[in-house]
């Protein structure tokens, strides 16, 4: 069995190993070498995602992650008051781990592999050429911005938040440091996600509908809103526009829509590079059971994807976004009754543990 996979980020490479694991052939095909990822993005792990992840894909190295085992969100309006508090005692609720990290040892594993092949595309006719040569089983795509997309994926659910999300690094005094911390402020939300003992990243989203913020807005307001950490280094700030998107049908023939070029959401939660995890986990599925009873692999793959993942993207797809409305309503109203309603929410034991369990499995809990 043969699979062409478009697309050499952490999307198209966690695929191509979990495929190689089960013998089949991959080859994976990218219109340019890939710069190095910004040094500053990090990705959440939840746990359920991660045990998967490194049974069925790579393991990954202790050293390269970091457990969180307490959540804290506050608001600015509450005066930095704890609207939410998630805690598993018993275990972490999920890790952190540089791209950069992940994408090395993903790519290194890989290319020790005779099932793989990276392709750089050189030609300006390969889409056409691929759809013609009919080599491949199947073809995944997981490029959102070429031919394929353009041409086969267009009719998608957008949404712009007119929002820059600013990254960086802070290099701080040692500390026992496993709380991630959310602020939401009238700027934006300011999340602080520890990723070592005396690292911490930092995701701060603003909206630039009103006002383009310079470095050193950006630097003041991560400094503002640091309750916890003495900071020795504020690392270079790099920064990426905040859209979200859907797509409304998965496949085209023998060609599935896959990674950011399905979906996209906001990074509030963190639940973007999990909800990938979770279609890895679902076609991983799919395509082992036609192994194992000896049924031929062919596009009835993607319609059986299709069918199982899509409405519970759906229905994350929007519960991410609502989450977001709801802050930001918060955010532009002037009383802070809003912010007490969710104070109150908050402290429901019984929906925190609910929040807990769909972040971590999503909606198989």
């Amino acid at each position: 069995m043969n699979v062409c996979i478009i697309g050499d980020g952490l999307t198209g490479l966690s695929l191509a190993k979990n495929l190689i694991n089960k013998k089949i052939n991959v080859h994976i095909y990218h219109e340019k070498k890939i710069k190095n990822t910004s040094s500053n993005r990090t990705i959440g792990i939840s746990k359920n995602n991660l045990e998967f992840f490194n049974t069925k894909v790579l393991k990954i190295p202790k050293k390269n992650i970091w457990e969180i085992k307490k959540i804290e969100i506050f608001s600015e309006k509450l005066k930095e008051k704890k609207i939410f508090n998630f805690e598993n005692k018993k275990n972490y609720l999920f890790c952190m781990i540089k791209n950069d990290h992940l994408y090395k040892l993903l790519n290194s594993k890989l290319l020790k592999s005779k099932l793989f092949k990276k392709i750089i595309i050189k030609k300006n006719n390969f889409y056409e050429k691929l759809l013609k040569e009919k080599k491949y089983d199947l073809i995944i795509n997981s490029d959102p911005n070429n031919f394929f997309v353009k041409k086969f994926f267009s009719k998608r659910i957008n949404k712009d938040y007119y929002n820059l999300a600013y990254t960086t690094i802070l290099e701080h005094k040692k500390l026992d440091n496993h709380t991630a911390i959310q602020v939401f402020t009238k700027y934006g939300p300011i999340a602080y996600l520890p990723i070592s003992a005396s690292k911490t990243s930092v995701v701060c989203s603003l909206d630039i509908k009103t006002h383009k913020y310079n470095n050193n807005e950006i630097l003041e307001l991560i400094k503002k809103h640091n309750s916890k950490f003495t900071i020795k280094k504020i690392n270079k700030l790099t920064s990426f526009e905040l859209t979200s998107s859907i797509l409304r049908n998965y496949y085209y023939k023998n060609i599935l829509a896959f990674g950011e070029s399905l979906h996209k959401i906001h990074p509030l939660a963190g639940q973007g590079f999990n909800m990938i995890i979770r279609d890895i986990k679902i076609l991983s599925k799919i395509i082992e059971d036609k192994i194992d009873l000896g049924i031929q692999i062919d596009q009835l793959v993607f319609e059986e994807f299709e069918k199982k993942a899509k409405h519970t993207n759906f229905i994350f797809f929007n519960g991410v976004d609502f989450i977001y409305e709801l802050f930001n309503v918060d955010k532009n109203i002037q009383n802070n009754k809003l912010s007490k309603i969710l104070k109150i929410i908050g402290n429901n034991k019984d929906l925190t543990k609910a929040f807990i369990k769909l972040a971590d499995k999503g909606l198989n809990i």
